[in-house]
């Protein structure tokens, strides 16, 4: 028994499905990524399947390897920043994820998936069932945050508030080239008073449901970590949220760098 293999058909389908895992991963976790770097991550990944399956590789083991490490590496080192390993291992893991949920969602479909002009709906189809459900899972257990309690102090005044570690927030002082957190509008009044900052200035950011911007950062003092003295960011920059809060009870969102 033989099969026939059309290698520009395996290469489209692969890349239209690397592209939409790619898609999925950098929403979960809210990683900022063009669409042109995410299309040659896409690119890259159906090249090296339809390479590898094109060689014919005779062990089983090498195989798994290529197919399921090196590949997807290669996809995510060129379609995703990542900038830690850290970072690295959680799109990983949220790209096997999706994988298996976007495969499932096609197997549940076999019978429409058989149909070509329908081939795209389903895949566009299964991009949004996918990544809902891993937004979803992404809010019950926190995937990609860690919770603490910080300090905030600038001179006289000292704040404590409820913070996330979000892995999306990517922000960074162009003039220093210090990472930047965020806090709430309602908490920058409490440390601020009514006196204007010194040092303000404004940075670019970008997000996926506001778009483009700008945002006023200042520099505080320190920055201490469940209130600890030995656990503390000195000559942070913050930038100041036009939200009263974020919800969920926490008030500062920390650059994963710092």
């Amino acid at each position: 028994m033989y099969y026939e293999l059309y290698i520009d058909v395996l290469f489209l389908v692969n890349f239209l499905m690397d592209y939409i895992l790619l898609l999925v991963t950098k929403k979960v976790l809210r990683i900022s990524s063009s669409y042109g770097r995410i299309c040659l991550g896409a690119l890259l990944g159906a090249f090296l399947t339809c390479l590898v399956t094109a060689v014919g590789i005779p062990f089983t083991f090498i195989k798994v390897i290529l197919f399921y490490v090196l590949v997807p590496s290669v996809m995510l080192a060129a379609g995703i920043s990542l900038k830690s390993p850290d970072r690295f291992m959680r799109a990983l893991i949220t790209l096997y994820i999706s994988g298996f949920l976007v495969g499932g969602i096609f197997a549940y479909l076999d019978q429409y998936v058989q149909v070509g002009s329908l081939f795209f709906a389903l895949a566009m189809a299964s991009y949004y069932l996918a990544s809902g459900a891993l937004k979803m899972l992404s809010l019950l257990f926190h995937f990609g945050e860690a919770h603490c309690l910080v300090t905030l102090h600038l001179g006289e005044e000292s704040c404590k508030a409820e913070a996330i570690v979000d892995t999306g927030n990517h922000l960074r002082d162009e003039a220093s080239g210090k990472a930047v957190s965020i806090i709430s509008r309602k908490l920058a009044e409490r440390l601020l008073g009514e006196g204007t900052p010194e040092g303000i200035r404004y940075i670019p950011y970008r997000t996926i449901g506001k778009g483009k911007g700008v945002i006023p950062v200042i520099p505080i003092d320190a920055i201490c970590i469940d209130g600890s003295r030995e656990r503390q960011v000195k000559q942070p920059m913050v930038a100041i949220s036009e939200d009263s809060s974020f919800g969920n009870g926490y008030d500062v969102i920390l650059n994963p760098d710092i």
